[in-house]
């Protein structure tokens, strides 16, 4: 059988208004479900996740 591997997730919240930012960062924005500041939420820490987050860290806080 195989081994049960725990999935690791992060938890991400809107610390940053993403108005005055370029569009990609917007909608990135809107694609992981943040919708308003202060709102967080938790996705499945994946490689395609890692690359988002990276593409707009100077709006969001992780939290692993």
């Amino acid at each position: 059988m195989a081994k049960k591997t725990e999935k690791k997730t992060v938890r991400v919240t809107l610390v940053k208004s993403s108005i005055g930012f370029p569009e990609p960062q917007k909608r990135t924005v809107k694609a992981l479900g943040l919708r308003r500041m202060n709102f967080t939420v938790e996705h499945e820490d994946t490689p395609v996740l890692r690359g988002m987050l990276k593409k707009i860290i100077h709006l969001i806080r992780i939290d692993e």
